[in-house]
């Protein structure tokens, strides 16, 4: 095996060479990275770590391109950052380096993480290395790819609506929701700040635990961070799931999910049920309103988030005739992709005179009583199962111009983050097209450790995530 393919662990336990780790992740970076475009700034061949004998001691780490690192460009994949170097790192940047990570390049996104498949990046869209004429997912999706293809060991991403889990679908690799507060968000350049969780994307469930045990943990600097005991997620790995008890929602399994993904997640409840796990039908009844009360909340934090990327304080600035107001028309017009703009524009409008009310104060009473649906069913299970995605990857171009069918792709995903809870995505099965298919597991807030414990047991009595893209 290419030391570019092993995984956290197995460097660890192997004592394998940083010199020869970080020599082979750049071959392979220069031998694939023009197809996935999965980095918007490449590693650097001179990337060092702060020492080596931290929990992830010379293990090459990719950030995305929204959490902030100092003095090195952070845009979120969009012209109107252009140029902007933070003079301060994110507070998951502090932690990894402390761990003795070697940060390995920016990743490509969503423009301010607004998508689902990276197609609204200005850098330009990145492929999914199982299919290059398909998408790897977004926002995360430059991420994801990035450990699918082999061009980093981990990855941390950001989780607004399943932009963690929904590339990591996509591209048959692990991805991690954490709770609500379980990991700083001080650093990560705002979408939606009561959905916004940063998470690491991983070749495998141990991996993902080792990541966390380094990035949570309480943050002073973060009003939102969780003043909670962190335990260590490793122990979780390899404990008993019988007797546990997992609920399936009868939302999750309806006539608008792909047929192949059903198989796959029938034949993965299987699996579960023959490692003891019961299974129990449960209804979430507010799912439907999921989707319509994301897109109110989102778009309305958003629009309030993006009013500072002005032209005034940083980033890209557009001169005009016309004083400051024409500047401010110019850079935002010519700044904000056509996404970005949307948004905006659907968030001011449900935060304006008259329609609050109506839409935003209405979102959020839905939203308490999508929460209450889980709170009522974690009473009688464990954890609950469904798809990632209610589909695989699609084809490139084919939502791009529709953005009410691509809002739809995150249906799956949405619900933890309106909660708060934490949730996990590990590949089950393929397509007869060779397109990965994921498994969602989601727990009781800051219960991570149900998560793992159930993940890795599947994960261990099956071969999915020794599937690699043939390149």
């Amino acid at each position: 095996m290419n030391e570019f393919q092993l995984t956290a662990g197995e460097i660890k336990k192997e004592d394998t060479g940083r010199e020869r780790l970080t020599s082979s992740l750049l071959e392979r970076i220069n031998a694939v990275e023009d197809k996935i475009k999965a980095y918007v700034i490449k590693p650097a061949p001179a990337a060092s770590a702060k020492k080596n004998s931290g929990l992830l001691g010379a293990i090459p780490v990719s950030i995305k391109d929204n959490i902030c690192v100092k003095d090195e460009a952070t845009t979120c994949a969009s012209k109107i950052l252009g140029g902007f170097k933070p003079p301060y790192d994110a507070e998951v940047i502090s932690r990894l380096k402390e761990s003795g990570a070697i940060l390995w390049g920016k990743t490509n996104m969503d423009e301010f993480a607004f998508g689902s498949s990276t197609e609204n990046s200005f850098y330009g869209a990145t492929s999914n290395p199982h299919n290059l004429n398909y998408v790897p997912g977004g926002s995360s999706g430059g991420s994801a790819a990035a450990v699918a293809a082999d061009e980093t060991i981990i990855s941390i991403g950001s989780d607004t609506g399943g932009s963690i889990r929904q590339p990591a679908s996509f591209c048959g690799v692990v991805g991690l929701k954490p709770t609500y507060g379980r990991v700083s968000r001080y650093g990560l350049i705002a979408f939606a700040s009561s959905l916004d969780q940063i998470g690491p994307i991983t070749k495998n469930v141990e991996d993902s635990a080792l990541t966390l045990n380094v990035i949570s943990g309480y943050d002073p600097k973060d009003s939102t961070s969780a003043d909670i005991a962190k335990p260590d997620f490793i122990k979780a790995l390899g404990k008993d799931i019988k007797g546990l008890k997992a609920g399936l929602p009868k939302e999750y399994f309806t006539s608008g999910i792909d047929p192949q993904v059903k198989k796959s997640l029938d034949e993965a409840i299987s699996v579960l049920k023959a490692k003891g796990v019961e299974f129990i039908p449960i209804s979430l009844p507010h799912t439907e309103y999921a989707v319509a009360v994301y897109y109110i909340i989102a778009t309305a934090e958003a629009s309030s988030n993006l009013a500072r990327f002005d032209g005034v304080q940083y980033g890209y600035r557009q001169i005009n005739k016309e004083g400051i107001i024409g500047m401010y028309r110019a850079t935002r017009g010519n700044g904000f992709g056509q996404e970005a703009k949307r948004r905006v524009i659907l968030g001011t409008y449900v935060l304006s005179s008259g329609y609050y009310d109506a839409y935003y104060l209405r979102a959020l009473k839905v939203r308490t009583l999508i929460k209450k649906d889980f709170d009522d069913a974690f009473k009688e299970i464990d954890c609950v199962i469904t798809p990632t995605s209610p589909t695989a990857a699609f084809r490139k171009g084919e939502k791009i111009e529709n953005p009410l069918s691509m809002y739809l792709s995150d249906i799956y995903t949405i619900s933890a983050n309106l909660a708060g809870i934490p949730a996990i995505s590990i590949p089950c099965g393929f397509t007869k097209e060779g397109l990965p298919v994921g498994l969602q597991i989601l727990a009781r807030p800051f219960d991570e450790e149900t998560l793992f414990k159930t993940a890795f047991s599947y994960e261990q009595a099956t071969n999915w995530r020794k599937v690699k893209p043939k390149l």
